[in-house]
């Protein structure tokens, strides 16, 4: 889409380490250098750019505001580019946002990662593969927006509850991710089931997916699904469901203890809501601050 002018903010495209970006930022001057924010967009890896919605709506947040450089990514969508090559555009383009802060007016110590949807999931990995570098100011923040965070139990509580809802069903959800990661997207129904985990997994990953770790005004309703077979040749096909920069939840507890304060925000509507449900939780546990909002209302 055609830049869009206005007075008050410099737009322009920009390449971090040769990813693009959009950069927003407010032309007023400033006494002390701003804060940043780095966005990465929904659409299941394979859909979304920087919209002209995105557009609209980042203009009138940084004209009310006039406090942040905002650096849309337009990272590389599947199936032209293939994964891992979405989570390393964003690692690359945040990267580069860290180092070269300073020359856009921005503070290196005041950068928010932030995204929807699977943009939440490159959020939540981009800040977990930063966690050890020594070499980068640390990420002050991720805001990680009705996230994935997991592909172990499509059968929580809010799978079950909008397992039909328009837009992003229980079917759909897995049907993308399968699609995103270029695999046969006829094992669909045996990943849905859970029989692409072995019992050693469940009983590992069991500690932070489950449903008996979701409050129970959010489990109105829900019966626990009947045990799926373990088949080995799916697991096999599906492994990479099991890296931590598609389901961040699986991370261990070094990495998640020394994430930045996070904020998430679910809403009832989606079948992601327990995702962002347990990964608060995992957070707290591991003395992570963590801003939540609940949106009773909201759909995916």
């Amino acid at each position: 889409l055609p830049l869009c002018s206005d007075s008050k903010l410099f737009i322009g495209d920009l390449r971090f380490d040769e990813v693009p970006v959009r950069m927003y930022s407010p032309r007023v001057s400033s006494a002390s250098r701003r804060r940043g924010v780095i966005f990465f967009h929904g659409g299941c890896g394979m859909f979304g750019s920087i919209s002209k919605e995105l557009n609209e709506k980042i203009r009138l947040f940084s004209i009310v505001n006039y406090i942040a450089v905002f650096a849309p990514c337009r990272y590389g969508l599947s199936p032209e580019h293939k994964f891992p090559a979405q989570t390393l555009d964003c690692l690359t383009a945040t990267i580069h946002f860290l180092k070269t802060a300073e020359n856009y007016g921005v503070d290196p110590d005041r950068i928010i990662a932030c995204g929807d949807s699977i943009g939440g999931t490159f959020a939540a990995s981009v800040c977990q593969e930063l966690v050890n570098r020594r070499d980068l100011p640390k990420i002050r923040a991720q805001v990680l927006i009705y996230p994935f965070l997991q592909a172990v139990n499509f059968n929580l509580p809010s799978h079950q509850k909008n397992a039909f809802t328009a837009f992003l069903s229980r079917d759909r959800e897995v049907y993308f991710i399968l699609k995103y990661l270029n695999k046969d997207c006829s094992l669909k129904e045996a990943v849905l089931a859970g029989s692409h985990i072995p019992e050693s997994m469940n009983l590992k990953y069991g500690k932070w997916i489950h449903p008996d770790l979701i409050p129970e005004r959010f489990k109105l309703g829900y019966k626990p699904p009947f045990p799926a077979s373990f088949l080995p040749q799916v697991h096999e096909q599906t492994k990479e469901l099991f890296r931590a920069s598609v389901s961040p939840m699986l991370a261990e507890d070094a990495v998640v203890c020394c994430l930045p304060d996070t904020c998430i925000i679910t809403c009832e509507h989606d079948v992601l809501r327990d995702d962002g449900l347990l990964y608060k939780k995992r957070l707290e546990d591991n003395h992570v601050n963590v801003t939540w909002h609940h949106v009773e209302k909201g759909f995916h």
